[in-house]
């Protein structure tokens, strides 16, 4: 019989493996998903982003998806609003300031079938667990991307 040090060793071990092959995988879906409307993965992140956080100016913008302030955003605001995922409007507070928001229904005609999918099969796996299961997945999955939001932070500071 394994001790408890052990058994915990390889747990982490696995554990550490699975992670690692989940965040490959979830970068080659959303890259996948973004090419499939004819995005790049940026694009497709800004636009959730914006979902997600609300709208931005494109300074604001610019700091949620670590492109540079100026020709990077403008260019990619410029694809976005081309294809209908973006709108441009002037905040109404100070009418210089430009706000850029997600379509939301624009994203979920063109990307929702995918997530879609994904949701169908990952509510299937969901419906073979415990509440209790649940419940620590999703603490788990919570602390991940927050690991992952302080790391992305610590590298875009240099």
């Amino acid at each position: 019989m394994m001790d408890e040090d052990a058994r915990r060793a390889r747990a982490i071990a696995r554990q550490t493996e699975a992670m690692r092959d989940f965040q490959a995988r979830s970068v080659m879906f959303q890259d996948a998903v973004a090419r499939s409307v004819a995005l790049n993965s940026t694009d497709l992140q800004a636009v959730g982003l914006l979902l997600s956080e609300g709208p931005a100016t494109p300074g604001e913008l610019a700091m949620r998806t670590g492109l540079t302030a100026g020709g990077a955003v403008t260019a990619m605001i410029d694809r976005l609003e081309r294809a209908g995922y973006v709108a441009r409007s002037r905040d109404e507070q100070d009418r210089r300031r430009v706000i850029v928001s997600a379509n939301a229904d624009t994203l979920m005609r063109e990307v929702g079938p995918a997530y879609g999918r994904v949701s169908e099969l990952w509510g299937e796996y969901l419906d073979s667990l415990t509440t209790e299961q649940v419940e620590f997945a999703a603490e788990m999955l919570r602390a991940a991307a927050e690991v992952n939001r302080q790391v992305v932070e610590e590298l875009r500071r240099g």
